[in-house]
């Protein structure tokens, strides 16, 4: 049988060894050419990376977490007008217990305006809860918030973007649609209440639009005197824009109202919109004549007959009964006027 040989253990200095055997030979530096090279490959790669992560930004792939303190949360005029502190405090128990789960979107200023480096776009109850979560723990979790910085082509994009998440994520009452078209007009972003209308709310169908056009009238003339406006249920705005419309002196008498009445809730307010629609006791103004009804052609109706009737002051109803035609005349005739009767004859 053969003799097993024996092993011994290893050379624990075996590696070092070695590599004192390889530096023994003398130092020698690298070729011109291949130093280069190296240079020439270092360079690409930055650049390389450098434009991955432009693009990413550009393609809105990128987050950033930036200090909570850079953030101009009132860069664009906010179209929430409050904030339900159920739902907030909701938001605020998920950071707590989950972190922030989505980002917001910020835009980088030009100038940095009172210490803030980026401007809010959309995001405003995050941006809110996080930092009411950073003053009440002190904790450096909540000092920074994620974000994606993204570059709006236009201004116009930029209140789209804040418009269409609140939609998705909160939905807007029709005053608060209407007040982000107002001040997105007062800042010369659309140049007429139609454009405003068309690019907030494009994807929005025609009536709803007509109803947010109907509701500017309300923001124009009331919001420096209503304390809840976003309470304001879509019946009610429209029947107030109908008798604004009837009264001219119904706005002026109605702000007078609400700034000599006290309001510590959004139902005694829309108590007092509520009653002013009922018109004050002493009015004196008759009433007007009710309008006749139409008659109704008779066999001996000749063809292409019109029959005309004034149904209000200022509007002549013009009726063919052989032609199938209906056609509204007079100085009364608005464009107002035309969105109501649309919406009305499609709610029949």
């Amino acid at each position: 049988m053969a003799k097993r040989k024996r092993l011994t253990p290893a050379r624990l200095d075996y590696l070092k060894a070695s590599s004192e055997v390889r530096s023994v030979s003398p130092d020698r530096n690298p070729a011109p050419i291949a130093q280069m090279a190296g240079e020439a490959a270092a360079t690409a790669a930055l650049q390389e990376v450098s434009q991955a992560l432009q693009n990413a930004r550009a393609d809105r792939r990128m987050i950033e977490l930036l200090p909570l303190a850079e953030i101009d949360g009132h860069h664009l005029v906010r179209d929430r007008l409050e904030q339900n502190e159920e739902e907030m405090g909701a938001l605020v128990a998920s950071l707590r217990l989950r972190g922030q789960q989505m980002p917001v979107e910020v835009v980088a200023l030009p100038t940095p305006v009172g210490g803030c480096s980026y401007g809010l776009i959309s995001g405003w109850r995050r941006l809110t809860a996080l930092r009411r979560l950073f003053k009440e723990t002190g904790d450096s979790e909540f000092e920074h918030i994620r974000a994606m910085v993204i570059t709006p082509d236009t201004a116009q994009d930029a209140y789209l973007a804040m418009v269409e998440e609140n939609e998705i994520r909160v939905n807007l009452s029709h005053y608060e649609r209407a007040r982000i078209a107002v001040q997105a007009m007062k800042e010369g972003v659309y140049p007429t209440q139609k454009a405003a209308l068309q690019g907030l709310f494009g994807n929005a169908a025609r009536s709803k639009r007509s109803k947010i056009g109907s509701f500017i009238a309300l923001v124009e003339s009331f919001d420096a005197a209503l304390w809840f406006p976003s309470a304001i249920s879509e019946k009610l705005g429209l029947a107030l824009v109908r008798e604004m419309g009837r009264d001219p002196g119904f706005a002026d008498s109605l702000k007078e109202r609400l700034c000599k009445t006290p309001r510590e809730s959004a139902e005694a307010e829309m108590q007092i919109l509520s009653l002013a629609l009922e018109g004050p006791q002493d009015r004196t103004d008759p009433k007007p004549p009710m309008p006749r009804r139409l008659r109704s052609p008779g066999p001996s109706a000749t063809p292409g007959e019109q029959i005309v009737t004034s149904v209000s002051e200022g509007i002549e109803l013009r009726f063919t009964p052989g032609q199938c035609r209906i056609e509204l005349v007079g100085e009364a005739v608005s464009d107002r006027l035309a969105e109501a009767l649309q919406d009305w004859l499609q709610s029949r």
